[in-house]
């Protein structure tokens, strides 16, 4: 009874809510935007605008007293800009001509049919390529980013963009995902939720046929759970995102797309259910037909099933609709710790795909053996092991990523004849204009020529680096040392104003100063990620921090799991030796680490600080940030960091992935201090200039864009996988 009454009140409030949205959908979204400049409603919702200075500029133009701040969200911007504002704008021939430059360009990129993917790969025919993640890091006006992975998921699909790669991004919108953070004064780490502002966000809702949202029932689960979709273009590239709070569902239900990752198993396998299976149905809503998957992590390996489903339906056998999706299939593992793969109860399974397993001719046993790992055969169904039975194409992501995933993983293709290793590596990268301070852009411009941004995978261009005078890149790299830390300030008044803790604002670097060396360390609060390494001795790092003649300082920025009390712990213990007067204010911890903290950090420090303990890093990325942008790096030997170090771009730690000793490794990161980083920095000559370390930054930047660029990567999934599965799909029979 209680369920009917629930049933009725959901369909209810359902057909009250079509009725709302059948007002709002037909209503102009900027009444006030004059014709003359009416495409600025285009621009606004295509993130697009987002790595380009001259479409950011545009809005900030509009901004008046505050465009910095105002302009990184132009749909909220053009919301709330009064209609005056705007004519005039309609009338300004700066603004104007501005305006038809940007739109010029837009329309240039937006209709490139002539990409390097079509003219360089292969034609996709009808079809292209659908790329499925649980998260995205786009920009702080979409915030519902999480980690390094949503962050690399959204840099590739900027980079798709870029290069024309015929992908759809399918994804979760997370309304709720977003945690602000605050530091207690003792140090807790605390969380605030930031709820989206759909109205002001960059996203527009997906509607049927009939002009209505697309509500789309997961298919499968018992209880019915609907989903409406949403849109975010990025450049070229459309990204679906699932939104399950609507009044359709029961309560209970509507959080399922609420936040990243839900803790409990259930909730959990119901919201993998929803992005692999849901996701697929997306697509098949829309009439976008894909030639290849492309699975970014395991969460979304249910798209898989569906897939195969889709083929049994048409006719195929199970074996033969295995075969075609598991040869056009690239599944990307990001995860080098067994534990931090998702497993799930067989009776858990079988309560969900009961009725599943049917509709793919197969039997349960089969079924049950895809996501078996041999190594723990009662451990439960994994989904890595899923996706890496039915992916043709599986890659980590770094060389040593590589040779950790094929041992770990190895046991699964023990029965090859060939004993081969099924597991490639493309080592991540960055996308370089997101990440690539425009005033170091602005060098780039003059010194290497104004099409250095087109061909920056090009190792031969960055030679032009010797070239550029070693003045103009201090001069640079200062000013945005002395921005950061305006920023750092600027956030302690902020917090002030809240009569928050006098030790609160005493440990977030109000005391730095711009002419001491400044060591970054900014990134999840995780304990491998060994956060506290540096504090191992304090006695020790207090000689190197408060050296009467040249002086260090330390800025510590980052969020643990709001589950992870002991990532919660090295924050409190990072604090409070931060607020200890004894350290003179030269360590700082920066509360609330978000994408628009981490570009003035990965812009404005001296050296970039990371000692994971190995082999726990697949990769890292903000080291890549950092390092484009002339910030060296200085860290353990493992992730990218084997790849990236060449003994003059930077320091590492000694690669001795057998020593865990946090003591031993403080040690050593202590002699690099003492012995080569500080007396580099701090020897100038007659005019101030530390020639020898802006020769570390030149290296630093040579070697760090053309190898670690989004573009150098995207272009290895192109070559290695999109180019042989996109062959083999137009060879078979669909």
């Amino acid at each position: 009874m209680l369920l009917i009454l629930l049933a009725s009140m959901a369909l209810f409030l359902r057909l009250e809510r079509r009725a709302k949205d059948q007002m709002e959908l037909y209503k102009d979204q900027f009444p006030g935007l004059p014709s003359r400049i009416s495409r600025l409603e285009e621009l606004a919702f295509n993130l697009w605008w987002s790595w380009h200075p001259e479409a950011k500029a545009l809005f900030h133009m509009l901004g008046g007293n505050g465009a910095e701040f105002r302009a990184q969200n132009p749909v909220k911007l053009l919301h709330d800009l009064d209609a005056s504002v705007l004519e005039a704008a309609s009338r300004d021939p700066r603004f104007l001509r501005r305006f038809d430059a940007v739109m010029a360009r837009f329309d240039a990129e937006m209709n490139a049919y002539g990409s390097w993917f079509y003219s360089k790969v292969a034609d996709p025919g009808k079809y292209g390529i659908a790329y499925f993640s649980a998260e995205y890091g786009l920009y702080h006006s979409l915030p519902f980013y999480a980690g390094g992975l949503g962050f690399l998921a959204g840099d590739f699909l900027k980079e798709c963009s870029d290069l024309g790669v015929p992908l759809v991004g399918i994804g979760f919108m997370y309304p709720e995902g977003y945690l602000h953070q605050k530091v207690a004064s003792d140090g807790w780490q605390m969380n605030e939720s930031e709820i989206l502002d759909r109205k002001h966000a960059p996203i527009s809702r997906v509607l049927d046929e009939n002009g209505q949202p697309l509500t789309i029932k997961v298919p499968i689960i018992e209880l019915p759970i609907y989903f409406e979709v949403w849109k975010a273009q990025i450049g070229r590239v459309p990204l679906y995102l699932i939104d399950t709070d609507i009044e359709d569902n029961f309560p209970w239900n509507r959080g399922m797309s609420a936040r990243l990752y839900i803790g409990d198993p259930e909730q959990r396998l119901i919201q993998e259910i929803i992005l692999g299976i849901g996701g697929t149905q997306i697509l098949r809503a829309l009439g976008i037909k894909h030639s290849i998957l492309h699975l970014n992590e395991g969460h979304s390996a249910f798209a898989i099933l569906e897939r195969i489903r889709e083929k049994v339906e048409r006719g195929l056998s199970f074996r033969e609709a295995a075969e075609q999706v598991r040869s056009t299939t690239i599944f990307t593992t990001h995860t080098p710790v067994p534990a931090g793969h998702d497993v799930y109860p067989f009776a858990l399974m079988e309560k969900y795909f009961g009725s599943y397993i049917p509709l793919l001719e197969i039997e349960r046993d089969r079924f049950f053996r895809l996501g078996i790992d041999p190594a723990s055969p009662d451990a439960g169904f994994n989904m890595t092991v899923l996706a890496l039975r039915m992916s043709s194409y599986c890659n980590a992501v770094s060389k040593r990523h590589g040779e950790v995933a094929a041992a770990m993983w190895h046991h699964l293709w023990q029965d090859d004849p060939g004993d081969r290793t099924a597991i490639d590596y493309i080592t991540n990268g960055v996308h370089v204009p997101t990440w690539t301070d425009s005033r170091i852009g602005s060098l780039f411009n003059r010194y290497l020529g104004p099409n250095w941004l087109a061909d920056h995978d090009n190792p031969s261009i960055w030679e032009l680096m010797d070239d550029l005078p070693a003045e103009e890149l201090w001069r640079a790299h200062r000013l945005l040392k002395m921005i950061m830390i305006a920023v750092m300030q600027e956030r302690a008044r902020e917090r002030w104003m809240e009569q928050a803790d006098p030790n609160i604002i005493l440990a977030s670097g109000v005391m730095f100063d711009p002419n001491t060396l400044t060591l970054g360390f900014a990134r999840r609060f995780a304990s491998y990620k060994r956060a506290s390494l540096i504090l191992q001795d304090l006695t020790r790092l207090n000689a190197i921090l408060n050296h009467p003649k040249r002086p260090v300082q330390i800025v510590f920025a980052g969020k643990a799991h709001p589950n992870d009390n002991s990532g919660k712990q090295l924050i409190q213990q990072v604090f409070n030796i931060a607020r200890d007067p004894t350290f003179g204010g030269r360590i700082a911890f920066v509360e609330d680490y978000d994408v628009e903290l981490a570009q003035y950090l990965v812009h404005g420090v001296d050296v970039w600080l990371n000692n994971p303990l190995p082999p726990f890093e697949a990769s890292g990325t903000s080291g890549m940030k950092a390092a484009m942008n002339g910030v060296p790096h200085l860290s353990v030997l493992d992730g990218w960091w084997i790849e990236g170090y060449n003994r003059r771009n930077g320091w590492a730690f000694d690669c001795d992935f057998s020593r865990n000793s946090d003591l031993d490794d403080s040690k050593e990161l202590y002699t690099i201090l003492e012995e080569k980083i500080v007396p580099l920095y701090y020897r100038r000559d007659n005019s101030g200039i530390p020639q020898e370390w802006i020769t570390v930054m030149k290296e630093s930047i040579k070697s760090a864009v053309p190898n670690f660029s989004a573009r150098r990567m995207v272009k290895d999934y192109a070559l290695k996988f999109y180019q042989q599965a996109l062959r083999y799909s137009n060879g078979q029979k669909q």
